[in-house]
Order: structure tokens, then C-alpha cells, then sequence
């Protein structure tokens, strides 16, 4: 017996009834996107192996366990990307993009890693990217926050809670690293294994461990406030006071670090707690030295990304599907006549009409057939054309979802009478 084909592990297929969904989310952060002045950029979903290790940072948890890498035909080692911005920035310094000039870029479509999967994480799973370049005030940081602000208002999601911190710039969070590395030192009996590992390669990342036993421990850590110079301070105030002049509502959250290595100053996450422990549904901050580190020239940077699967769950959670619209009319034909006017009548209403959602019945049948399948389509109303309606010139029109009276309508009046249904 031949073996079943199926779906990799962790990477899953987006079917039909939830494709409309899908389209609704990327249409509207796209929308967004747009009004904002952002324009969109396509990078490749392969690129070297060197670009994340030099970005991410080769004792990060993507690098060591979660990338999927593997060697070409040529001995190169590549990976499929595990995050955008460092091929965006890879695009930019590439192409002349970056030096000197202010682009505002976005870009969406699938990430890999090789993480357990559970809901809202998996190990094919996409993003909506966001990224500014050539603008190192908080006024950049600020427009940031309030694209993604003005997307979930656009979306009509209520309950996501912003989480706010600052890392300094990265003489200062070399500094705040150091102070962090003495405290756990210090304490080094109090530390999970996780923690013990993290502590000489990424000792940041202890503050967001998720292990209630070291909660006390973790609490009592070094603020970064402490370790911030005048300038950095003045940065992150200017972002607070612009967000509360906005009326967005934020929590400082002094344990946020992000897990990449190259966020320096800015960082901001959106929240939520209906999806579990996937809770962080956007994630971004500043990581103005990135460029140089990739072979640019020293560039300030800003950008987030959203996970658009976790958005996906908060919309069925909201009911947003059954919001969506759907099929308007079902063209219902009864006779070879019929089926040939028929296809020319829908092209010329398609034609007239570009946001009619018509379905032209195919396959043949009778009148019940076609009818049920007119319901089971959820179309708000049938277009029914046969023999008798050809020979007088009309068309019938059965609504299926309001109890109204059918109707005749004259066959060259019909793009009007269905204008004015929508």
C-alpha cells in the first residue's frame, strides 16, 4: 500500500474557508501600510547562512537550534530565512538603497524555524515586516507604534496590550550586559540550566525567562535604567510622551529585551493573553547598528513584524469570518441556449459590475440541483436564465437569504437592478 502523502510537521495548509480570512488580514495591513507611505519590497525566502549569524548572532536559539540549513550543489551553506529585516537590510546596502536616504519598506510572506509547533507557532509560519531606515529620532519610533495601532483599529481588535522598554544605545547595553552577567553571577544557584547556558553568550534573554522559580530572582535584576545615558533617556521620554499624546496606552515592561541581538534603544511588543502562551502577536524596536554590521554604512534603523497567524486566531476568536462578504449571486442556467447566453451575460455584468461576486453555474443539472447548490454556495441571490426567460428576454432573480418575492427582472436593466442591491 502506498504511503499517505502529508503536510510536513509544523507546516500547514491555509484551505478555501479560511483563505477569505487570510486575504482580509493582508489586504487590510497592506491598506494601512500604504496611507503611511510605506512601500513594499520582495527579498528571497533562501539567503547565505552568514547573513543570520551576522545579524542574529551565532548563540542566539534561532541560530543554534531553529534554522533550517543545508548545503547546494556548490558547497554553499543557505538557510531558509528564520525572520525578514536582516534580508531587508541585506536588499538595501545590496542595491544603494540605505546610504543617505530615508526609505520606509514592508514586506510579507513565510518565515522558517524548527520550533516545537503548538498553536500560533509553527515551524513555516508568516509575517507582515516593517522597516525604516535614515531616521534615528524618536518621531520614527513613535509613527511605528502608531502604524500598528491604526492596523489592529482597523482590524477591530481591542484587547492587545502594549509592553514598552529601552536597551540604550549599544555602549550601554554593553554596559547593562555586564551588570547583569555580575548580578547572576552572584546568584548563579538560583539559575535554570537555560539560564546557565545563556548567561555568557546572551545574558539579556534571562530577563524573559518564563520560569516561575526564578521570578524573585529575575525582579530583582539590574534595571537598564540605571545604565542609560542622557540622550537615550531623552529618547525613550520623547516616544512615552508622543504615545500618550495619541492616547496610546502602554506598559513599561523593564524585562523585555527581544531575542535577537542586533535591538538597541526601542523595543516594543504587542500582547495579548486568549492565545496562551503565544501572548505576542508584534514585536519590534530599533536596531540602528545592523547595517554597519552587515557591510552597510552606519544606518539608524527601526522596524517590528507581525505574526499573522496569531492575528488569524484573535479574528475567529472575534468572529470576524462570518463578517466577511461573500458570494453575491449564483448564475442558475437550465438549457444548451441558455448556458451559452448565459456565459456571455455574465462577462458583461463582471465587466459593468467589478465588485459583483457572481458564480456561474457548471456541470449541467436541473433547476433543484442548481438551486440547492445556488444555497449551499451562500450566495444572497439566484440568477435564474432558462429556455422560457431567454425567449422573453429576462431574468429571474430568487433571493436566498431575505424573504422577498421573486423577481423578473428586463434582461438589459439587470446590471442596474443588482447596482442597486449592493
Amino acid at each position: 500500500m502506498t504511503k499517505k502523502v502529508q503536510a510536513i510537521r509544523g507546516m500547514h495548509d491555509i484551505l478555501p474557508r479560511d483563505s477569505g480570512l487570510w486575504r482580509f488580514l493582508e489586504d487590510t495591513l497592506r491598506d494601512v501600510l500604504t496611507r503611511y507611505g510605506y512601500r513594499e519590497i520582495r527579498m528571497p525566502v533562501v539567503e547565505m547562512t552568514d547573513l543570520f549569524k551576522r545579524s542574529i548572532g551565532e548563540v542566539t536559539d534561532i541560530v543554534e537550534k531553529e534554522m533550517y540549513t543545508f548545503e547546494d550543489r556548490n558547497g554553499d551553506s543557505l538557510t531558509l530565512r528564520p525572520e525578514g529585516t536582516a534580508g531587508c537590510v541585506r536588499a538595501g546596502i545590496e542595491h544603494g538603497l540605505l546610504h543617505n536616504q530615508v526609505q520606509r519598506l514592508w514586506y510579507q510572506g513565510p518565515m522558517f524555524r524548527h520550533e516545537r509547533p503548538q498553536k500560533g507557532r509553527y515551524r513555516q509560519f508568516y509575517q507582515v515586516g516593517v522597516e525604516a531606515f535614515g531616521l534615528a529620532g524618536p518621531d520614527i519610533d513613535l509613527e511605528m507604534i502608531l502604524v500598528t495601532h491604526r492596523c489592529w483599529q482597523q482590524l477591530g481588535l481591542t484587547d492587545l496590550e502594549l509592553q514598552l522598554n529601552t536597551l540604550g544605545s549599544g555602549e550601554e547595553r554593553v554596559a547593562y550586559r555586564d551588570a547583569l552577567v555580575g548580578y547572576f553571577r552572584a546568584h548563579e544557584e538560583g539559575l535554570d540550566e537555560d539560564s546557565r547556558r545563556r548567561l555568557d553568550s546572551n545574558p539579556l534573554r534571562i530577563l524573559d525567562t518564563k520560569n516561575p522559580d526564578m521570578a524573585e530572582l529575575v525582579a530583582s535584576a539590574p534595571s537598564v535604567m540605571d545604565y542609560l545615558g542622557e540622550e537615550s533617556r531623552r529618547h525613550f521620554e520623547s516616544l512615552c510622551k508622543g504615545l500618550e499624546a495619541n492616547g496610546v496606552a502602554y506598559t513599561l515592561n523593564p524585562h523585555l529585551v527581544r531575542g535577537l541581538d542586533y535591538y538597541s534603544r526601542t523595543v516594543f511588543e504587542w500582547v495579548t493573553d486568549r492565545l496562551g502562551a503565544q501572548g505576542t502577536v508584534c514585536a519590534g524596536g530599533r536596531y540602528d547598528g545592523l547595517v554597519e554590521q552587515l557591510g552597510g554604512r552606519s544606518t539608524p534603523a527601526v522596524g517590528f513584524a507581525v505574526g499573522l497567524e496569531r492575528l488569524i486566531a484573535l479574528l475567529e476568536e472575534a468572529g470576524a469570518a462570518d463578517r466577511l462578504p461573500g458570494i453575491d449571486a449564483y448564475l442558475v442556467l437550465a438549457g444548451e441556449p441558455a448556458q451559452q447566453q448565459g456565459m456571455r451575460m455574465a462577462e458583461q455584468l463582471r465587466a459593468r459590475l467589478p465588485a459583483l461576486r457572481l458564480l456561474t453555474h457548471c456541470g449541467g443539472g436541473g433547476f433543484k440541483s442548481q438551486f440547492k447548490k445556488a444555497d449551499r454556495s451562500g450566495a444572497r441571490y439566484a440568477l435564474i436564465l432558462g429556455d422560457d426567460e431567454l425567449q422573453r428576454g429576462v431574468v429571474g432573480v430568487k433571493f436566498l437569504r431575505e424573504k422577498l418575492e421573486q423577481r423578473e427582472i428586463p434582461a438589459d436593466r439587470l446590471a442596474d437592478f443588482l447596482a442597486s442591491l449592493n
